[in-house]
Parts: C-alpha cells; structure tokens; sequence
C-alpha cells in the first residue's frame, strides 16, 4: 500500500450538508477499495485565478477545496478515478503520491552545522638539490 493525498475542487453551489455528504461519498469510496484513511481536511472555500465549468457558477471564480489523506493499494487506485470523475459536483481532482507518516515521523532533523575551514599549513619549498643529495646520503648508507 502506499500513501496519496487527495486534492478535490468542489463546485460552489453545494451547501453545507451536500459537501458533508459528498466528503462522505469520498471517503466509503476509499474505504471499499481497501483503502485506510488517515486524515480528512474540511473544505476551505478557495477563490481561483480563472472560472471552471462557467455554467456552474459564472460570476465567480469560488470553489471548495477538500483534502484527503491515505493508504491504498496502487492497482485500486483506477476504479477511485473512475468514481470521482463520476461525481458531478467534483470539478477536478489530483491524487498525489507521498512518503508515508509513518516514515516521515521516523525522520530525524540534524541541526545544520556549518564546517569549519582549517587553514591551509603552507609548507616550505624544497630545492631540487637538497632532495638529490638526501637521496644520496640514503643509497649511500645501504
């Protein structure tokens, strides 16, 4: 199983009781799928940059936006599709594949801690004679 996050566009003209009862439908939606549901988000009511489906609701660019969190099994994941696009009042929707809770929780945040730069020891430069009279003094003592 894997985590998705569920982002539906609810049309605007659904009062309060037909968002309860289509959240509702989402969720038994997932939940006969095999799905697990962790977290369920109340519609926000969202003003969008442009009007979708004018006939809808054409003066005003408003929609509900709900957001769903849970597991379910990737090859169930068509036939959720197939269910949402069959619900009128939802505009669009996009499923999103997340890492899970549960190994994010497992994550542990290390302070960033800045690396020190040490200072370069320069070292002194050595003639080319002072090295072949060294390598005489060590073939010459053998």
């Amino acid at each position: 199983m894997r985590y998705y996050e569920l982002n539906c566009l609810i049309s605007p003209n659904c009062s309060e009781e037909e968002l309860g009862i289509l959240q509702e439908k989402i969720k038994n939606s997932i939940q006969e799928e095999g799905g697990v549901l962790f977290e369920t988000k109340s519609p926000i009511r969202k003003s969008l940059g442009y009007s979708i489906k004018t006939k809808l609701h054409p003066k005003t660019g408003l929609s509900y936006l709900a957001v769903l969190s849970f597991n379910l099994a990737p090859e169930k994941l068509e036939s959720l599709e197939t269910r949402l696009k069959s619900e009128a009042q939802i505009l669009r929707h996009l499923i999103l594949q997340k890492k899970s809770k549960m190994a994010m929780k497992g994550m542990t945040k290390t302070p960033f801690v800045p690396i020190k730069k040490t200072e370069r020891v320069k070292k002194e430069k050595v003639a080319l004679k002072e090295i072949e009279e060294k390598l005489e003094e060590i073939l010459g003592e053998t």
